[in-house]
């Protein structure tokens, strides 16, 4: 890296808080390569309340989008008062490249042409070599490769860490049964999943199972209402609805098990390495789903049956009725097989003898 990059380094990945959870690896991957760099990382403040304290990020400088070019105006003004060595921009949006413009740095790296949109590789000065369509964490991956940086082992370091070990043990000690967490909103409708199924799934997760389920996610007026609608529909549950991302982290890293749509919560499971079970079927499961881990626990509404669909950006309105509570609870046996059973007769012969 030393001769295309330097020591300070700039990442331009400013919005979606999944997306920044697949920037983890870029930069642990960085720093591992070498641990003098200096790495800034633009974020907007959503992701960057989940980013800051990382112990690969030396420094967040903050997109306030809702200020308009206020906003940007600010930021363009911090900028002026940095230099870097590198730039990589892996955001393919006009402002994302308006941010690499203002960014001053002799090599600005970007996506190829073909897959920067809004004209971005205007604004970039070296790019990554064209390739077809792979998972998104694969395609971020690709610019290690440009900068001669092992991309392996592939690592997010999100925590918990050592300062928020005590939350993780409090919210599992808080819990009278293992927490099966249930990540009930995203910001796309087409991703959502009937409120009614997520009350007959939290009734079986505790009665059948013996899970604690927990509720997680945001707290728009649609999961405010999901979270109505399973009360009413007589299920247990414990809302975390609205809690910050970092002690979403401990609540992630806390569950035996997460069951959640195609949002950023899907992504931190496997990046804490909890077993989760994705209901994927607006997106292409090999584009955005679970990364290497997990595929099994996926719940595919997204093909049709026995269908061999290709890695594609394509859309799929419409299916995520499809998935039903039965399908849900077969993952939900496999994980107990494959998974908890697993966990736990590795715990018993880690304590035989003790």
């Amino acid at each position: 890296m030393s001769d295309r990059a330097g020591r300070r380094i700039c990442i331009v990945m400013m919005s979606a808080i999944g997306d920044a959870v697949h920037v983890l690896p870029i930069v642990t991957a960085l720093k591992r390569h070498d641990p003098s760099v200096k790495i800034t990382w633009v974020l907007q403040p959503g992701p960057a309340s989940l980013i800051r304290g990382h112990p690969d990020v030396d420094e967040i400088l903050l997109f306030e989008k809702a200020r308009g070019w206020r906003g940007m105006l600010d930021l363009r003004a911090q900028l002026a008062r940095r230099t870097f060595d590198l730039v990589i921009d892996l955001q393919v949006y006009i402002k994302a490249g308006l941010v690499t413009a203002f960014t001053r740095a002799p090599v600005k790296l970007g996506f190829d042409r073909a897959r920067a949109r809004d004209m971005n590789w205007l604004f970039t000065n070296r790019r990554i070599p064209p390739h077809a369509p792979q998972h998104v964490q694969d395609q971020y991956l690709e610019f290690l490769s440009a900068l001669d940086v092992p991309a392996t082992p592939v690592e997010w370091n999100l925590g918990p860490w050592p300062d928020e070990r005590a939350l993780r043990d409090h919210t599992d000690a808080a819990l009278p049964r293992p927490c099966a967490t249930l990540v009930i909103g995203a910001t796309h409708r087409e991703k959502e999943w009937p409120s009614d199924r997520w009350a007959e799934l939290a009734k079986a997760l505790r009665g059948d199972f013996g899970l604690e389920p927990v509720l997680a996610g945001g707290r728009s007026a649609r999961e405010l209402a999901t979270a109505r609608s399973i009360e009413e529909g007589g299920a247990q549950t414990r809302s975390t609805l609205g809690v910050p991302l970092r002690e979403l982290v401990a609540i992630l890293d806390a569950s035996e098990l997460v069951i959640s749509l195609d949002t950023a919560p899907l992504h931190m499971s496997v990046a804490l390495g909890r077993p989760v079970i994705s209901l994927m079927g607006y997106n292409n499961p090999k584009r955005v789903g679970p990364y290497r881990r997990y595929h099994d626990l996926i719940v595919d509404a997204y093909g049709d049956p026995g269908e061999d669909y290709p890695i594609s950006y394509a859309h799929r309105n419409g299916r995520m009725p499809r998935i039903t509570v039965r399908d849900v609870l077969e993952k939900v046996e496999r994980w107990r097989s494959a998974y908890r059973d697993a966990a736990l007769d590795a715990f018993i012969k880690a304590t035989e003898g003790k």
